[in-house]
């Protein structure tokens, strides 16, 4: 376990980040926010250094997401795999929400609490959903898994709007998308467990990509420049390109978007 004795936030997220064990992670984000809101560390700017693999466990192997075996839920193995995958999803969002608050200096206190608050969610979510997968005879890293998600925090680590127009409001708003599909596969086999575990992640990750919109905003007031616009020029130059529908129009109103900017995303605006 990685030990955190500076009193800088920058550099103790930077240690949680880093940290390869779950429950260690996790324990430290809870260490991290306690201190933060009392006012035992500072925020001053330091020096970021570049992190390409953030701390994870040995398992589970990553692929390509072309290489995952497809399962089909209605079989024990394939049930699994799915709450597997969420699984993991939940722990990178851990270290993405860990990343934002490490590398991204000299911005409002409220960013750092926002983002503290979003990796605790995000590790609640992790607990709860690998609980549920010991249920079935599993535990996290039985399963292979793709790095989609790091390889997007890579990718836009060198500005905090990129990071926010193409990390929570297009991979993450997706999840809200989705979601409601998966519930009802779920439900249709009768894992009633983990539809609530997945109303709970709605319900926070609508937050999450709020607080992604909210920032996103932040830096576009201060750089002029029109978020709407903004954000289709950086969709639209990024390997996402246009989403595909449907989306989740209501979750995503709930999370900030606007009308235009969901007209635009389904290609009717």
């Amino acid at each position: 376990m990685l030990l955190m004795t500076q009193a800088n936030l920058h550099l103790q997220a930077r240690a949680a980040l880093l940290e390869t064990d779950p429950d260690a992670k996790i324990a430290a984000v809870g260490r991290l926010e306690g201190d933060w809101q009392a006012g035992r560390l500072e925020a001053e700017p330091v020096a970021v250094e570049a992190v390409p693999v953030p701390g994870r466990p040995p398992r589970p192997e990553l692929v390509a997401p072309r290489d995952l075996a497809r399962r089909r839920p209605n079989t024990p193995e394939g049930h699994a795999a799915l709450i597997h995958a969420l699984c993991h999803i939940e722990f990178n969002a851990i270290n993405l929400a860990l990343d934002a608050v490490y590398r991204f200096t000299d911005l409002p206190a409220d960013f750092y609490t926002d983002w503290l608050r979003v990796a605790r969610e995000e590790g609640a979510h992790f607990e709860l959903l690998r609980t549920h997968l010991r249920g079935l005879g599993y535990d996290y890293g039985d399963f292979s898994a793709h790095n989609g998600l790091w390889e997007a925090a890579v990718e836009t680590d060198h500005d905090p709007l990129i990071r926010m127009a193409l990390v929570p409001r297009v991979l993450e708003a997706r999840g809200l998308d989705v979601t409601p599909g998966i519930m009802a596969k779920l439900e249709g086999i009768g894992d009633k467990d983990a539809v609530a575990i997945l109303r709970i992640i709605q319900r926070d990750e609508v937050g999450h990509v709020a607080i992604g919109t909210r920032w996103f905003r932040h830096l576009c007031t201060e750089r002029n420049l029109v978020p709407e616009s903004t954000f289709q020029s950086l969709l639209s130059a990024s390997r996402q390109g246009r989403i595909r529908g449907p989306l989740d129009r209501d979750a995503r109103l709930r999370a900030g978007f606007t009308e235009a900017e969901l007209d635009y995303l389904e290609g009717t605006g």
